[in-house]
């Protein structure tokens, strides 16, 4: 099938006898349809040119599928990359219809590169307009391949979460038919009901704080942050102390305002001590210490625990990152650093070798 490069835009700006070269090097191919013609890491040996036909260009993605990065018809060119950066393809290619291609060898591009700047910088603005095509269709994919996995992910670990307390319902609620229970037995069967109750509502209400992404929901108003910190430790170590643990201030409160959403930081503080209990179930001390540094004010979270194991510490504020325990939805501390970031602040966990896990909080003034 014979096509005149003059009309093809890549080689508008070449002469006549530079056209008649490229007849005259170029040989035609036939692809069969669904014929591969080239692969991705193959050698870049030439440009190829659409006489007839059309054809899929497609990457493989990280999870080892491919993507359809265009398709390219009669008077299209691909493969110039290779030509350009004398690497291997970056891409396959593959015929969607019986397809004829003119293929152009690499010396042939080059040599042309060199007698006409026009062509060499018709080329560039071609290949420049594609890549931006193809790595925005390549973001596309990517995130909708991320997104994909981590619906994978919620679900498994919605799934696990919920089946163990589920399970400890029914059997609790079996116990309760049997005649043989006294008044006790059956106030600690409904007791047990309950907490499992009320751990799914807190996994529930994560679930949910998770998903919600809706930042409208913190009201920053300027308070008393010493007067709040003596309220919720206060408020805390009533509930701490029946697992166990003792909460304790290691510095003076500050005088100090700042603005703040009371609500959604008592959260963060619920969820740091409430991840110390499981990490301490024998019980131990969790210590709170403020300090101003600069325009921010530094709040340490410190439990004398086993700390946190350092194939976690990288990942700790992940989503589904469940810092070493066997229940939980693993969103706890994920949703505490979203909530510090829509205060304008940070929440590090900090080097503690030796000790327990120390955490820090650091919101501006």
């Amino acid at each position: 099938m014979a096509i005149d490069l003059k009309l093809i835009r890549l080689f508008a700006e070449l002469n006549n006898a530079q056209i008649e070269r490229l007849h005259a090097t170029s040989r035609c191919k036939l692809f069969e349809k669904n014929q591969i013609i080239f692969k991705e890491g193959d050698p870049g040996d030439g440009i190829y040119l659409i006489a007839g036909g059309a054809v899929f260009v497609s990457v493989r993605m990280p999870n080892l599928h491919f993507s359809q990065l265009a398709r390219l018809n009669k008077g299209d060119f691909f493969g110039e990359m290779a030509v350009l950066d004398q690497g291997p393809r970056s891409a396959s290619v593959s015929a969607i219809v019986k397809t004829e291609v003119m293929f152009i060898p690499r010396q042939i591009i080059l040599d042309l590169f060199h007698e006409s700047s026009a062509f060499a910088l018709r080329l560039f603005k071609e290949t420049s307009t594609r890549l931006r095509e193809f790595n925005q269709k390549y973001v596309e994919e990517s995130l909708q391949a991320e997104r994909l996995s981590l619906v994978g992910r919620f679900a498994r670990s919605i799934v696990h979460d919920f089946k163990n307390p589920l399970h400890i319902i029914r059997l609790s609620s079996e116990f309760l038919t049997q005649n043989t229970i006294n008044f006790d037995m059956c106030q600690m069967t409904h007791d047990r009901i309950a907490q499992q109750v009320d751990r799914l509502s807190g996994m529930i209400n994560e679930l949910l704080e998770f998903t919600s992404g809706d930042r409208a929901e913190v009201v920053l108003s300027p308070s008393n942050y010493g007067q709040f910190m003596h309220n919720i430790i206060q408020e805390m170590g009533m509930e701490a102390s029946t697992r166990g643990l003792q909460l304790k201030l290691d510095s003076d409160l500050p005088d100090v305002e700042l603005s703040f959403d009371p609500r959604r930081l008592k959260h963060v503080f619920h969820n740091l001590v409430a991840n110390a209990a499981d990490a301490m179930p024998e019980g131990g001390v969790v210590s709170f210490k403020i300090r101003q540094s600069g325009q921010h004010l530094e709040t340490h979270i410190e439990d004398n625990g086993k700390g946190i194991h350092p194939d976690i510490a990288g990942r700790l504020f992940e989503p589904f990152a469940t810092y070493g325990k066997k229940q939980g939805t693993g969103l706890g501390l994920s949703i505490c650093q979203k909530i510090i970031q829509d205060h304008r602040g940070e929440i590090n966990a900090l080097p503690n070798e030796g000790k327990g896990a120390l955490f820090r909080i650091s919101l501006p003034i």
